[in-house]
Formats: structure tokens, sequence, C-alpha cells
């Protein structure tokens, strides 16, 4: 006689946690991961700047935001002005 098969199923599986970027692609140059955000979360700013054509962006920020936010108004504030 043969033991009977167990009904319970394995845990699912967990999905890998990837971190956001922190560098970016520049929209004047097109240069690959050439601009770097820092973020003052204490003073409320961020600053964004291509390490390549030195264009600078700086924005004010909540405790909520991250470096990818600060990059995307970067770009909208970019195609208001076009």
């Amino acid at each position: 006689m043969g033991r009977r098969k167990s009904k319970r199923k394995p845990p699912p599986k967990r999905k890998n946690i990837e971190p956001l970027d922190q560098q970016f692609n520049c929209p004047f140059c097109n240069h690959e991961k050439s601009c770097e955000v820092k973020m003052d979360k204490p003073k409320n700013s961020a600053k964004i700047l291509c390490r390549v054509c030195l264009e600078e962006y700086q924005t004010s920020i909540n405790f909520l935001s991250e470096p990818v936010d600060v990059y995307n108004d970067w770009v909208d504030a970019c195609e208001t002005a076009n």
C-alpha cells in the first residue's frame, strides 16, 4: 500500500524587488545614464544634473517623491517649453 498524495500546495514564489533607477538619459544630449538626481528631503528640493551637457533642473518635492518623479517633472517641463 502506498501513501496518499498531500493536498497541500507549495507557497507562492515571491517576486524580486528591483530598486528604481537613480541615473537617467538626458533629454538634451541623449547620453545614457548621464543625469543624476540629488534629493534634499529636509529642504523639500531636488536637483537633476547632466554630467555631459551640464543642463540642470531644480524642483520642489514632498516626502513621497522619488528620483524618477523628479526626472518625469523635468521631461514634462521640457515638453511644455517646446
